[in-house]
This record gives structure tokens, C-alpha cells and sequence, in this order.
């Protein structure tokens, strides 16, 4: 099977949390819950499923890095 490419608005999305990465990550370094960081699995959700799905499972994910939330290893479905 080939290996598809990232449309228009998954490739802006992962720009977007590069960004994020390089400039602000610095900030919240070893306070994520969980493993891999929120926005390594962002990343890695929106390489596999696009920028929709893969945007809605990063939102979710974020939803649940709080204090109530859960932690530990959670891939990317």
C-alpha cells in the first residue's frame, strides 16, 4: 500500500505544531500526562487519519490532559 501525503490543511496543521514545538514547548517541558507528548500524538494523529479526524482525536487528547484526566501510554489509535 502507498504511503498517501498530507493534504493542504493536515500539512498547515502540523506547521502550526511545529511551531508550537520549536517556540513554546520549552515552557511545559515533563508536565504532559502522558506518553507520547500532546502534541507528538497531535502529530502523529494527523500524519495517519488527516487533518479532520486527526484534528479531532489531537482535540480530544488535549481535552483529557488535565488534572481529573487519565495518564500513562496512549497511542494513536
Amino acid at each position: 500500500m502507498a504511503e498517501r501525503t498530507p493534504g493542504i490543511g493536515a500539512r498547515a496543521m502540523l506547521a502550526g505544531i511545529d511551531l508550537y514545538r520549536r517556540r513554546l514547548a520549552w515552557a511545559t517541558r515533563g508536565w504532559c500526562r502522558f506518553e507520547p507528548s500532546c502534541s507528538l500524538y497531535a502529530a502523529a494523529a494527523i500524519e495517519r487519519h488527516g487533518a479532520l479526524r486527526g484534528g479531532w482525536l489531537a482535540a480530544l487528547r488535549i481535552a483529557r490532559c488535565n488534572p481529573w484526566g487519565g495518564c500513562g501510554h496512549d497511542p494513536v489509535p
